[in-house]
């Protein structure tokens, strides 16, 4: 009787022991509430855009197909996203390369309609970038995986693969097949759509070839909760440059932390007051609206010849300032700001020097102030959102653009430039903007306008 029990409770501890390690074993059931972008058999939601790649449903998945002689083409969903976390799997042609938009946009003023924004990088490639962050025709590179053999030797030639994307704030966080792959942060754009990208080829042999995209599923709520943690440390881009930027011999103009580098117009170094550096953006504080009345414009040590500069702008509500370029600071040693060339920054809708010039519009943003007006179809973010101005000046031919779309242009020394400036508020200094080189100048009139990201490459 007593051996039949110990051969029942060994039998029942047995039981309990293969049962217990059976259900460790067990994977867990995702409980996400995942929501499909892609239902695996139709494309309602999705738009094409750009060029004339093929795309079609083929066994629950999306297949999009290369096509000769037609720019990179996007299968975009029609709804905007703005925080999120994606999965998608996909499989794409060893000879092929490819991405997936992420807050992309298209816009009619910018490049035709051309699509723009983030893309997770598909890239089959000996260099093995995929779940790399690329800036889609803007500012190339951002994140590449170059110190991260683990992530490039994570993918599947010729297999399929699967991605993790999460977008929360200003992060940018990816994955590849669980593998951490990239780490960015970076604001330039909040909001926009998803798509899968055909990338355009040119030659023959490389006709039909396919990437293909399933289980697209995307996770908008509750995000701090399921968002993963990752190791890497992250690209950091306010004020810093870009990696196609290095290699394109671009510099940064303000270091985002000091002072170093710049000067007031008037003094032999950086005013005490008047501006403040604050959360990495370099601010010139309000004083009442009146021009260099408080700590006064401050201009770069350097001077400059041809060259190309670039910086984001915030203003406040009302708010006046500029930038200014090929600047003599021993020109105009009496009241008001320093001389030389500007790139008006204006809130045209509240500051009444929109309505002012000696040419009509002359004084609205972006234009070259009192002599040129910039297009009234510029592209400006409201008030207390960021802009970014950008000026080329090669051989005297002069470019202002504004979030990516040129505003104006002009040709220095011409004809037609001087009888600008004779007619202007400027006819009274002689060669007024004519000279070969100077400093960058950023305006203090009295209102709170921030800056950030100031970059310059001379030409």
């Amino acid at each position: 009787m007593i051996s039949k029990a110990k051969g029942l409770l060994a039998y029942t501890s047995l039981f309990i022991i293969t049962l217990f390690i059976f259900s460790c074993g067990e994977e867990k059931e995702d409980d996400t509430p995942w929501v499909n972008l892609f239902d695996g058999e139709g494309l309602e939601g999705w738009t094409k855009k750009g060029g004339e790649a093929n795309y079609e449903v083929k066994d629950g998945a999306i297949v999009g197909s290369t096509v000769r002689n037609t720019p990179n083409t996007f299968l975009t969903t029609n709804k905007m996203y703005d925080d999120f976390i994606m999965e998608v799997d996909f499989k794409v042609d060893s000879t092929m390369n490819s991405g997936i938009q992420i807050r992309s946009n298209s816009f009619p003023y910018y490049q035709n309609g051309r699509v723009h924004g983030y893309q997770i990088e598909i890239d089959p490639s000996p260099r093995a970038y995929s779940a790399g962050i690329y800036d889609e025709a803007r500012r190339g590179w951002l994140n590449t995986l170059e110190n991260n053999p683990e992530a490039q030797q994570a993918f599947n030639q010729n297999e399929w693969n699967t991605y993790r994307v999460e977008a929360i704030g200003d992060t940018i966080k990816t994955w590849i097949n669980e593998v951490p792959a990239s780490h960015l942060i970076d604001d330039e754009t909040g909001e926009g759509f998803i798509a899968l990208q055909v990338h355009s080829i040119g030659d023959e042999e490389e006709e039909g070839k396919e990437v293909m995209w399933k289980n697209i599923r995307i996770l908008t709520d509750s995000l701090s909760k399921y968002s993963k943690d990752t190791p890497l440390e992250p690209v950091v881009t306010r004020n810093n440059l870009t990696m196609d930027e290095r290699n394109n011999g671009w510099e940064m103009l303000w270091d985002g932390e000091t002072t170093s580098g710049w000067r007031g117009a008037r003094l032999d170094e950086f005013p005490e007051q008047g501006w403040e550096i604050e959360d990495g953006n370099l601010v010139v504080l309000a004083s009442g609206g009146e021009e260099s009345a408080a700590g006064g414009d401050i201009v770069t040590k350097e001077v400059y010849g041809d060259f190309e500069l670039k910086a984001d702008f915030k203003i406040t509500e009302g708010a006046n300032s500029g930038i200014k370029y090929y600047v003599d600071t021993d020109i105009n040693k009496g009241p008001g700001s320093s001389i030389g060339l500007e790139y008006q920054i204006l809130d045209d809708e509240r500051h009444p020097d929109a309505k002012l010039g000696n040419h009509e519009g002359s004084r609205t943003v972006a234009s070259l102030y009192d002599l040129i007006e910039a297009s009234p179809d510029k592209p400006i973010n409201p008030v207390g959102e960021w802009n970014t101005a950008r000026i080329v000046s090669k051989d005297n031919h002069v470019e202002h653009w504004l979030n990516g779309v040129k505003v104006l242009e002009y040709e220095r020394k011409s004809e037609n430039y001087r009888k600008l400036v004779s007619e202007s508020k400027y006819d009274k200094w002689p060669n007024f903007g004519e000279a070969e080189e100077g400093h960058i100048l950023l305006q203090d009139h009295g209102n709170r306008v921030a800056f950030r990201n100031i970059k310059i490459k001379s030409l």
